[in-house]
């Protein structure tokens, strides 16, 4: 996933903190290790470095914005609690005319 084009805002949006910032961690490992592999000229691919320094700044910025309230904290989740409340009605209503 990291170092991918396909990683954007968007796509960020539907990751939980948690996993993104393991994910995060991941990426920072990925960079050390490739800048150790560019100092010692075994690196192929230096556009890899470019890449993974992106994804790294994206999540950090998503990150932020939801610390700040600017972004959502997780697009799926207040799906959840509508279907949740939803359940409640029912189950409240089914029960009254069961009283009834």
């Amino acid at each position: 996933m990291i170092g991918s084009k396909n990683l954007t805002p968007e796509a960020l949006d539907a990751i939980e903190d948690s996993i993104l910032v393991e994910e995060l961690k991941k990426a920072k490992e990925e960079l050390f290790n490739l800048r150790f592999q560019s100092a010692t000229g075994q690196l192929e691919s230096h556009g890899r470095i470019k890449a993974v320094k992106r994804d790294i700044a994206r999540i950090y910025t998503v990150l932020r914005e939801r610390e700040l309230g600017i972004r959502a904290v997780v697009a799926a989740a207040p799906v959840k609690a509508e279907k949740k409340a939803a359940k409640a009605k029912s189950t409240d209503s089914a029960a009254e005319t069961e009283e009834a």
